[in-house]
């Protein structure tokens, strides 16, 4: 009775095995293949390559529609950059991207399950929800924000093909487009939606049409930011970090310049050092 009790025990797990695997399986038919990596199209115009509409050179000429008040921001940052400042540009500390510019950086690599779709981007990651949860209400702030999203299957072929996402706060901040300080408002009350694609004549090209809602800016801004799939089967995935070899110093409010021989230098003309209170003083 024993052997037939543990035989039958096992023919049941064995056939709940293969009904998993065969669920699994159907249950992955209904998404897109995005496997591998993705390579954003990012012309560089001369100039950075990173920025918010790749169709557009870097900073001023985004023709980002900031109010008056942000336009004065993106030009103090610019200015203090000039005199050596880090300006309004915190990943140049290696703070995390944040939205949007996590969207523009070169490398991207998309894992899909039917709870969570993960965009990896080199250190940083964006989850995106879909579960069909509710938006929370003690989410943590950080860079990336909250995202939730839906499957769409828009041709009715029974496969998904579209990923609509919205992503909303509390953010952590400054967050900027570029490397110039082009801002967000200081609120961190930004809402992103993105519509994530294929592109319909070509499975190698993926699409993010993505509109920003901010407070800094006159009405919404709207691009379509594409990558293109590398097909080497087996990329070379980056392992790099940006706090390896990063030789910004941030002291108080003032950054400085860590030097070759690993001391520390201004990064403005004539700037003070910093406070040392609490080193003991050398008499001379």
């Amino acid at each position: 009775m024993s052997y037939r009790s543990t035989n039958r025990a096992f023919i049941l797990a064995a056939a709940l095995m293969v009904t998993i695997g065969g669920a699994q399986a159907a249950d992955e038919a209904k998404y897109p293949n995005w496997k591998g990596e993705w390579d954003a199209v990012n012309p560089r115009f001369g100039g950075q390559a990173i920025k918010y509409d790749p169709t557009k050179a870097f900073g001023p000429a985004q023709q980002a529609p900031l109010t008056p008040e942000y336009q004065k921001v993106h030009e103090d940052s610019m200015a203090d950059q000039a005199l050596g400042g880090l300006g309004n540009y915190p990943t140049a500390r290696c703070l995390p991207s944040g939205m949007p510019r996590i969207m523009a950086l070169p490398v991207q690599e998309y894992v899909i399950t039917p709870e969570t779709t993960y965009i990896l981007v080199g250190h940083d990651i964006r989850r995106i929800f879909t579960d069909g949860r509710s938006w929370p209400i003690d989410a943590e702030p950080v860079y990336e924000g909250y995202a939730i999203g839906r499957w769409i299957d828009t041709d009715g072929d029974g496969r998904y093909d579209v990923l609509e996402v919205e992503t909303r706060g509390p953010f952590k901040g400054p967050r900027a487009y570029d490397a110039t300080g082009l801002p967000l408002h200081f609120d961190n009350e930004s809402i992103f939606k993105e519509r994530i694609h294929l592109d319909a004549t070509d499975p190698n090209i993926l699409h993010d049409e993505i509109t920003v809602f901010d407070h800094a800016l006159t009405r919404p801004w709207s691009v379509d930011k594409t990558f293109r799939r590398n097909p080497n089967p087996r990329p070379n995935w980056s392992m790099t970090s940006c706090t390896e070899g990063n030789n910004q110093v941030v002291i108080g409010t003032e950054n400085y310049f860590l030097s070759w021989d690993g001391m520390l230098m201004p990064a403005k003309r004539d700037q003070a050092p910093p406070d040392l209170r609490y080193f003991k003083q050398t008499r001379k």
